[in-house]
């Protein structure tokens, strides 16, 4: 589905990506793991486009970079951000219609708006509310199904349970298998290390700008010396 291959990328003179590889199979969820500010997200926007990447990054078998964010949303690629970019004045019944791609009905996809209401009945009981009276939580929600209104085949969705509530953090476990079990491959950038290791395939460990481990679950598990050295704190 995603195949990356020696990506780099620069932020002004700062390399942050120091030559990336991974890959992410159909259907597959993926944790990318990794201490603040070793290059998680910037992982993420590049493939995405909104960082210029050097190096090869293929979708489906077509080379992707170098192309503009809205091109590569068009192919079929998701990305939920970590600062929840939401569109405060609209409602939130509006802000998932934009999620629809041009000529896109609700309901042509996998993802009807019906759907992630009755996923979310938070949001199903502010539909017709400003999204800037929403809870963090419920931003978070919102900035998720927006995404999968869209029908992508692949998503990133970079620290999805950063600031929320024991059960709102399960909500989200819950809906990414969901989000599995209808063919989406995931790239999962998580911080809380239980989260990812219950629901992942497999994870990468990033340390300075590179991928230092890749294995499953169990093999991190057995890999103590790599936590300590990359994920501890």
């Amino acid at each position: 589905m995603i195949e990356v291959t020696d990506m780099h990328a620069y932020y002004g003179k700062s390399h942050i990506l120091q030559g990336v590889t991974m890959n992410i199979q159909e259907g597959e969820i993926v944790a990318l793991l990794g201490r603040n500010g070793v290059g998680r997200s910037t992982t993420c926007k590049a493939i995405m486009g909104e960082v210029e990447p050097k190096g090869s990054v293929k979708f489906k078998g077509q080379e992707i970079a170098g192309k503009k964010a809205f091109e590569i949303a068009n192919l079929g690629i998701g990305y939920v951000p970590e600062n929840r970019d939401i569109f405060p004045g609209l409602t939130t019944r509006q802000n998932l219609t934009l999620g629809l791609k041009p000529g896109q009905k609700d309901g042509a996809g996998r993802w009807s708006m019906q759907q992630m209401f009755e996923m979310f009945e938070n949001l199903d009981r502010r539909a017709d509310v400003e999204a800037s009276v929403l809870s963090g939580g419920e931003q978070q929600m919102l900035t998720m199904c927006r995404t999968l209104m869209g029908d992508p085949d692949f998503i990133m969705i970079d620290e999805p349970t950063e600031g929320l509530s024991p059960q709102m953090v399960q909500k989200v476990a819950e809906v990414l298998k969901e989000i599995a079990n209808r063919g989406l491959s995931t790239l999962l950038v998580e911080q809380k290390l239980a989260i990812a290791m219950d629901i992942a395939h497999r994870v990468y460990v990033m340390g300075h700008g590179q991928v230092v481990f890749e294995g499953t679950p169990a093999e991190l598990k057995e890999r103590e010396d790599v936590r300590k050295e990359w994920l501890e704190v």
